[in-house]
């Protein structure tokens, strides 16, 4: 998507870089080649080059573009049924061999929907059937295949707690049925996969020592236990959240909290921990029972008793093109303005381990840029230019 020796100058934008909490009233930024050369205040502006394009942007401001860190975009496709629904493999409780990327349809068009309200990177995958779901992957929400949109595969690997998993498999009448068979599910697979890993390790360093049967399930969670891959946990209930993490802390794994519904009851003790969450979607009705304490004023509480949190739509539960109003609700309701910035661009990448590449405005980092002429979280916000790489989106 990166295109060869392009240059464009964006000048006298009030630049929201994101990076620092820097900002730049008077600002311009070069991209060159999809990536951003060069920012800064306007004194410091380079001179313009031949071929160069320049947009003066007075009056206007630059962000990064919107990371939505949880969603089933492409994979729950848009207005199909059985046919463009790859959401969950229900044929088996554990499944962490499988890919996102592999059943992603970047022709879903709820991808240029999200491209021309400003949300340039999604993370999306599996869904919350299996108490172990699969791989997710980030991608960007411009192009036609998905080899070429991938930021990252995989990306987290996607465990469930709660009512999800006993909802489907009850119907089955098979395992789990119950909160402690699906923990129990959950330990049982990471306990097998460090084995398989402990052999894997001494058949390396032994050659008389065989090594174990290839395992396709241990595989792919080697990374999660070795911390190289984060487990993103899906729990509402404060007891379902209090489960995740003492997993997360009996294995030594690099979590999020997804959704973390009833976060805003129990945010002093996920404080102490540490730990973080992807909080939503913001925007729904309580329609099971493990949201019946929902809240709009999670996201404050959250941020009063200092947890980092992004947030997300799950789309389609809530269209993508909502995740910055969804933002705008939470300022309502008490966020810190500049905080709900942040969960939808810079936390959203640190949640989701790509923000080396994109949830800020800094040199190096992709090209991924929304401008606005007024406040992007208001319900009458729309952009007046999204790049995506470099390159514009058709808004």
């Amino acid at each position: 998507m990166k295109g060869r020796d392009e240059r464009l100058l964006l000048i006298h934008g009030c630049l929201e870089t994101m990076e620092n909490d820097a900002v730049y009233h008077d600002g311009f930024l070069l991209v060159r080649n999809g990536l951003i050369a060069q920012l800064g205040d306007m004194k410091d502006c380079p001179e313009v080059m031949d071929g160069e394009e320049v947009l003066d942007l007075s009056g206007k401001t630059i962000f990064p573009g919107f990371i939505d860190a949880h969603c089933h975009i492409g994979i729950l496709e848009n207005g199909l049924g059985f046919e463009g629904d790859d959401v969950n493999e229900e044929t088996d409780a554990s499944t962490p061999q499988l890919r996102a990327l592999d059943a992603v349809n970047p022709m879903d068009y709820c991808l240029k929907e999200a491209a021309a309200a400003g949300v340039t990177t999604v993370v999306t995958g599996p869904g919350s059937a299996n108490p172990i779901g699969g791989q997710w992957c980030a991608l960007k929400t411009a192009g036609k295949r998905i080899d070429d949109m991938l930021l990252k595969a995989p990306v987290s690997m996607k465990f469930a707690f709660g009512e999800n998993p006993k909802s489907v498999y009850h119907g089955k009448n098979q395992a789990p049925m119950t909160r402690m068979a699906t923990a129990a599910m959950i330990r049982e697979q990471l306990i097998k996969t460090q084995k398989y890993a402990e052999e894997k390790h001494r058949a390396e360093e032994d050659d008389g020592y065989d090594a174990p049967e290839y395992d396709m399930k241990c595989e792919a969670l080697i990374p999660v236990l070795q911390r190289t891959l984060k487990a993103h946990m899906h729990c509402h209930r404060a007891d379902d959240i209090f489960t995740a993490i003492r997993i997360a802390k009996e294995f030594g794994l690099d979590y999020e909290l997804v959704h973390c519904t009833e976060g805003h009851l129990i945010s002093d003790c996920l404080g102490a921990d540490g730990a973080s969450a992807i909080i939503g979607p913001i925007i729904c009705d309580r329609s099971k029972p493990e949201l019946v304490n929902q809240t709009l004023k999670n996201a404050a509480q959250l941020y009063a008793d200092g947890v980092p949190f992004a947030i997300c739509t799950d789309h389609p539960v809530i269209p993508i093109q909502y995740l910055p109003l969804s933002a705008g609700l939470c300022v309502r309701e008490g966020l810190p303005y500049r905080e709900a910035l942040k969960a939808i661009t810079i936390h959203a990448a640190r949640a989701a381990s790509i923000d080396g590449r994109v949830g800020s405005l800094a040199v190096g980092k992709d090209a991924d840029v929304v401008i606005f002429e007024g406040d992007p979280l208001s319900v009458y916000a729309k952009p007046v230019l999204v790049l995506i790489d470099g390159k514009r989106v058709e808004l």
